[in-house]
């Protein structure tokens, strides 16, 4: 499968993950002709249980990667897959896959929380030609902006407000960092209003 070319062995890429209703940012790593990745608690992971299968979109659009991860409104155009009874988003390269996995439990900072370990089995995939838009530096931060601030909810529901009060911090300066960098999105205002609001609530 040509599409799998796109991914070198044993290195983190930042991709989409539809299952049945819902679309959600991963990291996954490719071992072989399989991708590996990791999911938490929420309805991609409780979709997957139901429903093992989904399409991995590759895209180099950060700011679609970083409202897929806040659950922001995205405009996009789907069509059916080829291979399973899932939509995929029209104009993306993709893959279909089937899902294997196991109901695990890890422990950090946040506390305990339960973890979906993956393995996609690619079934059917093509490359879709597209200019190909230059990634930046600030581009990279607002995406970390955008992981951080979910962990910052996940703190603020476990009123761990010492823990959210750190990722306040980490988002803040990843903010003045961006702002440095030129960078020009709406998204990082949004990041820091909810990150204020949440951190707040929290205290």
């Amino acid at each position: 499968m040509e599409v799998l070319d796109l991914f070198e062995e044993d290195k983190v890429y930042e991709v989409l993950l539809i299952t049945k209703s819902n679309i959600t940012p991963i990291g996954v790593v490719r071992k072989g002709n399989y991708f590996y990745f990791k999911l938490f608690e929420g309805k991609s992971f409780q979709e997957i249980k139901e429903y093992p299968f989904g399409i991995v979109h590759i895209t180099q659009d950060v700011e679609l990667l970083v409202k897929a991860a806040l659950n922001l409104p995205i405009n996009l155009e789907f069509e059916d897959a080829k291979k399973i009874p899932l939509r995929k988003i029209k104009k993306l390269s993709w893959i279909e896959g089937k899902i294997e996995f196991k109901e695990s439990e890890i422990e950090d900072e946040l506390g305990k929380s339960k973890v979906l370990k993956c393995k996609f089995i690619p079934l059917y995939g093509e490359i879709i030609s597209s200019i190909v838009k230059p990634i930046s530096r600030a581009d990279y931060i607002l995406l970390e902006m955008a992981v951080q601030l979910t962990r910052l909810f996940v703190a603020t529901r476990r009123h761990k407000v010492e823990v959210a009060q750190k990722l306040y911090s980490k988002i803040w300066q990843k903010y003045q960092e961006y702002k440095r960098l030129s960078g020009k999105s709406q998204l990082a205002e949004k990041i820091m209003g909810l990150a204020l609001i949440s951190v707040r609530w929290n205290s």
